[in-house]
């Protein structure tokens, strides 16, 4: 399986080591420049090294030249030319960060600089939306941090802090922090977009309006609504959504205060990995960049539920986030030099995560024989051949079936600081409430293997006898040996004191900071139990009726422990003259675990060991920043180890390693007259170095682990028109651990062109994968079957929209 980079992949390779522009946020002489979420507007200037840094994660009044930070921007203009069909695509562009962005909308991996990714979501990097956590854990199961956030017309920029800066920065955040801004009306005006599917059904409106109420208060509104059937056709309305959001903003003669709020209530599919051959072509009957396992013929299936009660699950709903948040922030300069900065949002999330997964691919025959024994029959059960006999390959499929009952928090972040000469010091306390309130209620089903409205199929055995109903198999998982019906009710409590202080002198600048985070967790857990029930309510148990997984609710299991660590930065930067600095850094940051503990981590009376609890990072960085005419780059050597305890849920399996990761990061920008480019590529040695569980895998590379990834973006600006081209790519990786199965490397080449139609009316084009490549970013084998077939996610296939953007 092991295949080398093409050519088009080295050339991408070769342009992102040396070349990239940007479009970054100028300074902005008023006290809320200081603030994070600052909006600025954009100015032409490469990697925005002399901008003023505003993220948080050093003290005030510094330069990008003169700090020893790795921190990145992207406007909304540089995500419009990248042509992204999910936020996690956005994060593809970013130097250092690797983001599995093929389970649609949400639902991504996202590591940063090799740390880890052993069971999903993004554990070491924290998403912000104006400088707050979306959550305080970004891997809960089906509750990844990026399912509960999009980014829209409402949209200022990003700013992106990667390496050991970012460990005292927020709570559980060693990798990084990847922060969404929102405009807040410092532009008067506003815009509305409609954007639709050329080759794909999907119809959405962008709008946002915002600017002055009077001489010192302004405001801000938009947001998005969508609806079709999505890049891959579901067989029904696959994406249904909106969402709104708003702020207004008093200004002082000495700062300013901000309340905002938001509403998003989005559905759209997850696409799980689907069959295909290990080198990602299609298996008959499925084309794995086009399909989805999602069918017309399963929209619906019945179900206990978190209180054992018969209830119904929507599979239209896929990742259905409801959020309504409510936010104030304000910042202050105070008489001495003091000035104060605190924030606070209340956030009630819930709603969905459904799902199908497949379990097992086999010929339908084997499959049936293993539920009905040797000699079973398979007949369709539904559609216009039902009755009928099916002899060829199917699936056997779980419903993903998760109920987000209560992921609401409470956080506030309040910071003192001030300025003694060339020394700047801040203070902190940071305070966090996250509930993890969820249940899980999995089912099974048998299912032709087909990509367009798969067919449900039944079982008999020889004798005539039903294993199946309509398709269903089981209420529960009896092929996962019925682990998967849980409900969790927990709660995380989150203090951290935190401060930090920076030193310029002369050519110097020194740069430390230390934080405490102790957390709590409470609540309880259940898991399943079988019975026999009537489901269906016709007055006799059924096959399928006598063993139905329910929640074990009279023995739920105590979760009752505590969590503390340490962490600190030191940075140190030298800048030898105008055009180049050099800088060093040493992090030690941590991150709490939290429900993937459960079920097999918590001891009887509630507690978990100390070194289950807590995952440690330690980080080494040496880096360069240097222009060189149009040229501008930033170069960082980075060593990473890291101490996880982890639990992924579909394979049922703990995780007890120490990883190591060494390697450099690049990025950078050229720009030269109307063309300009920005590019990153990061390389990365990972191994696996210790493992408590598994000693086979010691000195391997972590899965989809690749040695390069990198990024480019190209774009050139004429008078009425604007055409640009990105490119990321990833050499090749392997699926698992066992380092035996290696997908191929990959580079997807996306366009965009836009043209004004009159004034501030603009029509765009937009093709993603333009080459319609196939990229393989993950899978559930680590060798290849005896029947060839590999369940695996890839990118999606060539897609085309068409935009119309005015201006107001």
């Amino acid at each position: 399986m092991k295949k080398t980079l093409s050519g088009r992949s080295y050339l991408a390779l070769a342009i992102g080591l040396a070349l990239s522009a940007n479009t970054v946020q100028a300074q902005q002489d008023n006290s809320e420049a200081e603030s994070s979420n600052a909006e600025q507007p954009a100015a032409a200037t490469g990697l925005g090294f002399e901008r003023v840094l505003v993220t948080g994660a050093v003290s005030r009044n510094q330069t990008v030249m003169q700090s020893s930070v790795s921190v990145s921007t992207l406007t909304f203009d540089d995500i419009d030319v990248t042509a992204p069909r999910s936020t996690a695509e956005i994060f593809r562009m970013l130097p250092g960060v690797r983001s599995e962005s093929t389970g649609g909308e949400g639902n991504a991996n996202i590591a940063v600089r090799g740390l880890p990714v052993a069971a999903g979501g993004a554990k070491f990097l924290t998403l912000q939306e104006d400088g707050l956590p979306v959550l305080q854990f970004g891997d809960i199961a089906f509750g990844n941090a990026d399912i509960f956030v999009r980014a829209d017309a409402t949209l200022s920029r990003l700013d992106v802090i990667r390496g050991g800066s970012a460990s005292t920065l927020a709570s559980n955040s060693p990798g990084g922090v990847i922060n969404f801004i929102s405009k807040t009306g410092i532009e008067n005006g506003g815009s509305i977009a409609l954007t639709t599917g050329l080759n794909y059904d999907q119809f959405r409106t962008d709008f946002e309006y915002g600017g002055d109420i009077n001489a010192d208060t302004r405001f801000h509104f938009g947001g998005f609504i969508r609806q079709g059937e999505g890049i891959r056709d579901p067989g029904y309305q696959g994406e249904r959504g909106y969402q709104f959001k708003a702020n207004i903003t008093k200004e002082f003669d000495t700062g300013y205060v901000r309340i905002y709020g938001k509403h998003l209530n989005d559905k759209a599919a997850s696409y799980m990995p689907m069959p295909m051959f290990a080198d990602g072509s299609s298996v008959p009957g499925y084309d794995s960049q086009k399909d989805t396992l999602q069918s017309v013929y399963l929209t619906q299936t019945v179900r206990l539920n978190g209180a054992n009660q018969v209830s119904r699950g929507d599979l239209r709903n896929g990742m259905n986030p409801e959020v309504n948040s409510f936010g104030v922030e304000a910042l202050f300069d105070l008489d001495d030099n003091w000035s104060i900065d605190n924030r606070f949002r209340v956030s009630s999330v819930s709603g969905n995560f459904i799902t199908l997964f497949p379990a097992e691919i086999d010929s339908s025959q084997n499959i049936a024989n293993s539920i009905a024994g040797d000699g079973a029959i398979v007949r369709y059960a539904v559609g216009p051949q039902a009755g009928e006999l099916y002899n060829a390959n199917a699936m056997r499929i779980h419903t993903f079936d998760v109920e987000i009952n209560d992921f609401g928090s409470i956080v506030n972040d309040l910071k003192l600081s001030r300025s003694f000469g060339d020394v700047n010091v801040s203070l902190g306390y940071y305070l966090a409430d996250q509930s993890i309130n969820m249940s899980w209620l999995w089912n099974s089903y048998f299912m032709a293997l087909k990509g367009d409205n798969a067919e449900l199929l039944d079982v008999y055995a020889a004798n005539g006898t039903a294993f199946s109903e309509q398709g269903l198999l089981a209420y529960g998982v009896p092929f996962w040996g019925n682990c998967c019906q849980r409900n969790y009710n927990t709660d995380y409590s989150i203090k951290a004191p935190y401060a930090s202080a920076s030193w310029g002198f002369g050519d110097w600048s020194l740069e430390a900071s230390v934080r405490r985070d102790m957390g709590k967790a409470s609540g309880s857990y259940a898991g399943a139990v079988q019975s026999s029930r009537d489901m269906n309510g016709d007055g006799i148990i059924s096959q399928v009726e006598q063993s139905v997984s329910g929640i074990d609710l009279s023995n739920p299991q105590l979760v009752n422990y505590d969590w503390g660590y340490n962490s600190y930065s030191v940075g140190a930067n030298y800048q030898y003259s105008r055009d180049w600095a050099i800088f060093g850094r040493v992090s030690q940051g941590g991150r709490a675990n939290a429900d993937r503990l459960l079920f097999g981590k918590v001891r009887a009376d509630g507690s978990v060991a100390k070194e289950d609890a807590i995952d440690q990072v330690k980080q080494y960085e040496l880096g360069s920043k240097s222009r060189h005419g149009n040229l501008n780059l930033f170069a960082t050597l980075f060593f990473a180890e890291t101490d996880e305890q982890n639990f992924e849920a579909t394979t049922q399996q703990f995780f007890d390693r120490v990883y190591k990761a060494k390697g450099i990061e690049l990025e950078s920008s050229y720009r030269i007259g109307d063309f300009d480019l920005r590019g990153s590529v990061t390389w990365t040695d990972a191994e696996i170095s210790k493992d408590a569980l598994d000693p086979s895998v010691v000195g391997n590379t972590p899965r989809r682990q690749a040695d390069f990834i990198y990024s480019l973006l190209a774009r050139y600006t004429m008078d009425k028109a604007q055409v640009g081209v990105s490119l990321v790519g990833t050499s090749a990786a392997y699926a698992q651990d066992n380092n035996d199965l290696k997908f191929a490397g990959y580079t997807q080449v996306n366009a965009f062109a836009n043209y004004e139609l009159a004034q501030n009316l603009t029509v765009s084009v937009n093709i993603n994968n333009l080459f319609d490549t196939i990229g393989i970013t993950e899978a559930e084998q680590g060798s290849v079957p005896a029947n060839g077939i590999i369940t695996a996610r890839t990118i999606n296939g060539r897609t085309a929209s068409v935009g119309l953007r005015y201006q107001f």
